[in-house]
């Protein structure tokens, strides 16, 4: 049985227009390069930022050396912050809802992201939502060692809610690195969702156990794998 359901959130629990990976590009062309939109969002999708754009210069295939890329971020940091400062975030769809049938059932619910503590917390801030209320824990990249696709941030969650078995723990995301990070946590269900920066044949690929095209497609899998 389910106890706990992990979602990301850029392009899965929050709308905001694609910004981030606009923003990654912009950053890196900035410096010279030329790497389109499409590059960007198949190759840094979901991971932490620096580690993003470290993974699109790499598709030059030349040497990058550590000075530039944490340049590149810096830029990036800062054109972010205007950015959202300028945009509209809105929840994705049903998310409040999603979260509240969820909690009624008992069923615990974390965010966590490829962002920084500091980012997503002004992110979730400008939607209107908070831990403890709407959800029952946030985890960002900047609180553990290894990012995705590595699974520590949801072990993270788990140990902070006193989930003993990933068996019980189901993830949501919107590209590849949402479901190997699943994977290697070992999670019951890694459900890649249409609704962000991947397409379902992108998705596919990284062999989640299903896919949705929206939120509240979720808890029929739930039903499903209770049954």
């Amino acid at each position: 049985m389910i106890e706990l359901v992990v979602f990301d959130m850029a392009g899965t629990t929050v709308d905001e227009d694609n910004v981030v990976y606009k923003t990654v590009r912009a950053a890196i062309n900035a410096a010279g390069y030329q790497f389109t939109q499409a590059q960007v969002q198949a190759t840094g999708a979901g991971k932490e930022k620096s580690q993003a754009i470290r993974d699109v210069l790499a598709l030059d295939g030349n040497a990058h050396d550590e000075e530039e890329i944490a340049a590149i971020f810096a830029d990036f940091k800062v054109r972010l912050r205007s950015a959202y400062d300028e945009l509209d975030v809105k929840e994705q769809p049903g998310a409040s809802e999603l979260f509240r049938q969820l909690r009624q059932r008992g069923v615990r619910v974390v965010l966590n992201t490829g962002y920084d503590r500091d980012t997503a917390s002004n992110l979730i801030r400008k939607i209107g939502w908070s831990v403890g209320e709407d959800f029952d824990g946030l985890v960002t990249a900047s609180d553990v060692s290894r990012g995705r696709p590595h699974g520590d941030m949801i072990i993270k969650a788990m140990k902070d809610l006193s989930i003993q078995s990933a068996e019980n723990v189901a993830k949501v995301g919107d590209s590849q690195i949402d479901i190997h990070e699943g994977q290697d946590a070992g999670c019951a269900m890694c459900i890649g969702i249409t609704t962000g920066a991947q397409s379902r044949e992108l998705l596919a690929q990284a062999k989640p156990t299903h896919i949705i095209d929206r939120l509240m497609d979720l808890p029929p899998l739930l039903d499903a794998s209770a049954g």
